[in-house]
């Protein structure tokens, strides 16, 4: 397995209920590190570049009104296969189908309200921490 980074959003629901260091410990028991961590209020711009490959799908509104709604905490994480890792620990999509003890079967309200965000490929993991990170931001 090779070492990766992978892109990691704690969104408004999370952060407003107060979970982000709930949500860090299971990403740390997990085997990653966080490399970087900030948190930050997106303004509308943020989240429609962030989400824009999403744009023509009919919930990118209400994703955008809901990703400005309140602080995210943004994330770079690294480890053996983090991609894959995180998403594993984040559980589907739906709380109601995550496996229990993955993030969203812990934290997340509903499948609009699912608490936190992860890059689905290597790729996009690296697209969406150049969006969000400066390199001299992530210290490894």
């Amino acid at each position: 397995m090779a070492i990766e980074r992978t892109f990691s959003i704690i969104k408004p629901d999370a952060t407003k209920g107060n979970h982000t260091g709930g949500i860090n410990a299971m990403i740390e028991a997990a085997g990653l590190r966080i490399v970087a961590q900030k948190r930050v209020k997106w303004k509308l711009a943020d989240a429609k570049k962030f989400y824009a490959v999403h744009a023509k799908r009919p919930f990118f509104k209400d994703l955008v009104k809901f990703m400005v709604s309140g602080p995210v905490v943004v994330q770079v994480l690294e480890g053996n296969d983090a991609v894959k890792k995180y998403r594993d620990i984040m559980g589907a999509t739906n709380p109601k189908e995550a496996a229990a003890g993955t993030i969203r079967a812990t934290f997340a309200k509903s499948i609009d309200e699912n608490s936190v965000h992860g890059s689905d490929s290597i790729e996009n993991a690296k697209k969406e921490i150049k969006q969000n990170f400066k390199a001299k931001e992530i210290v490894g």
